[in-house]
């Protein structure tokens, strides 16, 4: 048997999992920050997420998971069509915003932004790092939450900004270029320079 597979079935868990330290738990896992959108004309809402992934890319689809008590769930359940709307860095009062920072709900949430739509009409964030319209392809719903299944019917792309993460309760900027500064100022020297000395 491999070492670490046993090591790890020979530790006693100490701990019972409570809603607040499996928070606290997640908390140490970063995440890009992204605003999932939904509803149409004067009917919106939207929240502010870590949990979009991936699923395909033939067909474009992403996986993310909703809180069925959001005020977000019954309009995505009514239009079957939401937008995910990855942020920069410049974005943090976007993600207060629907958070729920300051009280606001449904469409106040979207003043003072810009947004425009494609095609299915759910507003998208103009200057996100990406944005994504997508359409409900299939919902799985557990415990307090639905993983929603999104065909992607049209994206936009503005790269060159640093992204917006989550980590350890606080937004931080994730800036490629001068973040390879500093891991290159801290890292260890590579192979071809060691056999230079």
């Amino acid at each position: 048997m491999n070492s670490l597979v046993r090591n790890i079935r020979e530790t006693k868990i100490g701990t019972v999992t409570t809603a607040d330290n499996f928070r606290t738990a997640m908390r140490s896992l970063a995440g890009g920050v992204s605003v999932i959108t939904v509803g149409r004309g004067n009917d919106l809402s939207g929240m502010t997420v870590t949990s979009v992934s991936s699923l395909s890319v033939e067909p474009a689809a992403l996986i993310v998971s909703i809180n069925r008590g959001a005020s977000s769930w019954p309009l995505l359940q009514k239009h079957g069509v939401f937008g995910v709307n990855i942020l920069s860095a410049d974005h943090v009062d976007v993600a207060e915003r629907f958070s729920g920072i300051g009280g606001l709900r449904g469409a106040e949430r979207f003043a003072g932004s810009e947004w425009v739509s494609l095609v299915s009409g759910v507003p998208l964030l103009a200057g996100a790092l990406a944005v994504f319209d997508c359409e409900v392809e299939h919902v799985v719903e557990r415990h307090s939450h639905a993983i929603v299944i999104g065909r992607v019917l049209d994206l936009r792309v503005s790269p060159g900004k640093p992204a917006l993460t989550y980590w350890q309760g606080q937004y931080i900027a994730l800036d490629q270029n001068e973040d390879a500064v500093r891991l290159a100022d801290v890292s260890l020297p590579s192979a071809r320079a060691l056999w230079q000395v």
